[in-house]
């Protein structure tokens, strides 16, 4: 499972360092390109609610496989775009693969998490960020070895396609009804009563108790807090993108730094991002997943501000550390407690965090491209501390500290 989860991360972070040169190749200004790498997660939006029907007829382990293969394909069609039209073509392709291999990564990562009856989904996205240093450093090395971008994204797509095939034959068998019918874990966010041990089986197992003629009635307070988590979980993006789409470009073009050493921002964010993700259940054990998302939330506004502020190459470099570092549990989180949601099956929270978590993914390109061209590509990138404000505010809806 953990091997998926590593592909996953590694695949598009082989390409994303590559981004200033494909931009420089098609000529793109900055507004262009925003909109460009925004097809993307308008795959991935497009997508994402094939991910359940997926996950029922093939399970998600074999789902989030034929994903990870196809997502391979998709992006090994970018270093052949001859323009910025075939360019975005084939990143929709590509978000729309990923869309579907990480609600099944997820939904397989949340089957084995109760089968071990412990957190363990924090661990599973630090194997991710491992991947995603992976794929960042075989970029930078490809980029200092002026390996042609055709050539290294071979190498990456077979490479990654083959281990998650092998990956699958280790993963739990059978398909997936069992697990999405599991009753609730003690997991439910502290701001909702948790029920009485008969009451959360019933509402699991029944959903027409209480039920109106068209349906089953989902409590107004469980909406609520999904439209949290699904705020925390873009904020959580929205800074992932800003090294996704623009650290290696900021880096470069506006601060000077070599293109093997711009491609370190990315880097920096998501090997940041892997440490907060390794010591992340054992910092909610101690202190609580809305502790932890608060305190990752002022990290990442104080940290990237205060790079943005002094604008150098290590100082930029810190800020997306620092900013990864404080990001590193809230997509996990988010995904976990939507997932024990009372009122809803297991896989119902998930995939509608999974879906419109990517509306950052989507908006904060165009956004920051915008603002870049009409101001400075510095002034784009306060959007980052901008959503680790928000991270403040939305962590309310997790749960605070265990007694």
């Amino acid at each position: 499972m953990a091997a998926l989860f590593l592909t996953n991360g590694a695949l598009l972070a082989n390409v994303l360092p590559r981004y200033p040169e494909i931009k420089q190749g098609l000529g793109l200004a900055n507004s262009t390109y925003g909109l460009a790498i925004a097809a993307f997660p308008t795959g991935a939006i497009l997508a994402g609610l094939a991910a359940a029907p997926a996950i029922r007829r093939l399970g998600s382990a074999r789902a989030a496989t034929i994903g990870t293969v196809l997502t391979a394909l998709a992006l090994l069609m970018v270093s052949a775009a001859p323009s910025a039209a075939m360019f975005a073509l084939a990143l929709g392709l590509a978000g729309a693969c990923d869309a579907i291999t990480d609600v099944a990564q997820n939904a397989h990562g949340l089957r084995v998490q109760r089968a071990y009856r412990r957190s363990i989904l924090n661990s599973f996205h630090a194997v991710w960020s491992i991947g995603a240093v992976l794929g960042g450093s075989m970029a930078a090395a490809a980029i200092a070895l002026r390996l042609p971008l055709g050539i290294h994204l071979t190498v990456s797509a077979v490479l990654f396609a083959v281990i998650s095939l092998v990956a699958l034959r280790f993963c739990l068998p059978g398909k997936d009804e069992g697990a999405q019918d599991a009753p609730a874990s003690d997991s439910a966010p502290a701001s909702v009563p948790e029920p009485e041990p008969e009451h959360a089986e019933t509402e699991r197992a029944e959903p027409g108790a209480g039920s109106s003629a068209a349906g089953p009635r989902v409590p107004t307070r469980t909406l609520l807090l999904l439209a949290a988590l699904v705020v925390l979980a873009i904020g959580g993006t929205v800074v992932e993108d800003s090294g996704n789409s623009w650290a290696a470009l900021f880096l470069g073009r506006d601060l000077g730094a070599s293109a093997a050493v711009a491609a370190y921002g990315y880097i920096a964010l998501v090997g940041a991002q892997f440490v907060g993700r390794l010591i992340g259940d054992r910092m909610v054990d101690r202190f609580g997943q809305r502790a932890v998302a608060r305190a990752g939330g002022l990290l990442i506004a104080v940290g990237m501000a205060a790079a943005l502020a002094v604008a150098t190459v290590p100082a930029v470099i810190l800020g997306f550390a620092a900013a990864g570092l404080g990001c590193a549990t809230l997509v996990p989180a988010a995904m976990g407690h939507a997932d024990e949601l009372p009122g809803l099956r297991h896989g119902t929270g998930l995939t509608v965090v999974s879906w419109l978590m990517r509306l950052g993914f989507l908006a904060s390109p165009p956004v920051v491209g915008l603002i870049a061209d009409a101001a400075s590509l510095r002034v784009g990138l306060l959007v980052v501390p901008v959503a680790g404000l928000a991270v403040i505010v939305a962590a309310g809806a997790l749960r605070g500290r265990r007694t």
